[in-house]
């Protein structure tokens, strides 16, 4: 096992890889309370959530909904991707979710959560997971527009 010297604090961490709680996708609502709680142990001095939800607009037209489609490996596709970014992120806790389905303005369509010893390193695994799974999901958009028209996103 191998240790480095934490930037902000000088304290040592171990080169575990980081755990995933939980990574998929849902049918159902999904919230950051979930996920923190999911993530937050004893040990954990920082958890930093993140929330993607529904607006009502995109590039100056006005969005009544979202539809989301996943592929059926979505689930897993995103498992996997949350395990490689626990690799790069050692002693954090991961939770990913991303909805599929119908959404309305105001709904969370992404949530996820990092923990860690050290806010730094569950700032950067945060962003790191919503990124891959923004990126690196099988699942697609559809916006409806308030003129009718619709829109696919991420084809």
């Amino acid at each position: 096992m191998t240790t480095e010297q934490h930037p902000e604090e000088g304290a040592p961490r171990t080169g575990t890889p980081g755990e995933v709680v939980f990574a998929g996708v849902s049918a159902e609502p999904i919230d950051q309370s979930t996920a923190w709680d999911a993530v937050e142990t004893d040990a954990t001095g920082a958890v930093v959530t993140f929330g993607g939800v529904v607006r009502n607009h995109d590039g100056g037209r006005d969005v009544t909904r979202l539809a989301y489609s996943g592929h059926p490996t979505a689930s897993a596709r995103i498992r996997e991707l949350a395990e490689e970014v626990a690799a790069r992120h050692p002693g954090t806790r991961l939770w990913a979710a991303h909805r599929v389905g119908d959404l309305d303005v105001g709904d969370a369509a992404l949530v996820a959560a990092a923990a860690s010893a050290h806010r730094g390193e569950a700032f950067e695994a945060c962003r790191d997971l919503v990124e891959a799974v923004k990126y690196g999901a099988p699942i697609w958009k559809e916006q409806h527009f308030a003129d009718g028209d619709v829109e696919w996103v991420g084809l």
